[in-house]
């Protein structure tokens, strides 16, 4: 088992997680044939989050890093109980054109932000981690939680991402 404490709040854990995830979104996408990347399903039926096309997925986690949590966790660090709002995931999608984008720039673009993310939050001591604020539908969190939630965000996106690679590999056994 890892040096993680009984009880421990797994911060170090998240933090690992959090400094992993552009690779694993690099890794994943790379097997999405390109032509696929903007590839949307006929039906989104049992999608486990937002109904975005692959490269879609990538461009979502990228902006809800830099226009989502960098401000919530500055926010944290600097207000006194602040208000976080959630932001409108296919509002931010028009806005930044996904199916545009370039994935090669979005991958860079989301380590560069997630590098950001984990080297200030590396940076936070005890009292920081501790900080609260009201994130939307999550209610009353900590800095330390919100880490989580961030996490958590990351995985849904992934799973997302094995949801499409799924509907790809069952068309094409289909055909």
């Amino acid at each position: 088992m890892s040096g993680l404490q009984p009880g421990s709040t797994g911060i170090e854990l998240a933090l690992a997680a959090l400094s992993d995830a552009p690779a694993q979104f690099e890794r994943v996408l790379a097997v999405v044939p390109p032509q696929l990347l903007t590839w949307e399903p006929p039906d989104w039926e049992a999608i486990p989050g937002e109904r975005f096309s692959a490269l879609g997925q990538l461009c979502h986690v990228r902006d809800i890093e830099i226009e989502g949590y960098h401000v919530r966790f500055q926010r944290m660090f600097e207000e006194e109980r602040p208000d976080l709002a959630s932001l409108d995931g296919y509002e931010m999608a028009r806005r930044h054109d996904y199916a545009r984008a370039d994935p090669a720039r979005a991958v860079a673009s989301f380590r560069a932000a997630r590098v950001e993310t984990v080297a200030r939050l590396r940076r936070a001591d005890h009292r920081e981690l501790e900080r609260r604020g009201t994130f939307a539908e999550y209610g009353e969190v900590s800095v330390r939680g919100l880490v989580h939630i961030l996490c958590s965000h990351d995985q849904q996106h992934l799973a997302c991402l094995h949801w499409l690679l799924a509907r790809i590999a069952s068309a094409k056994a289909a055909t």
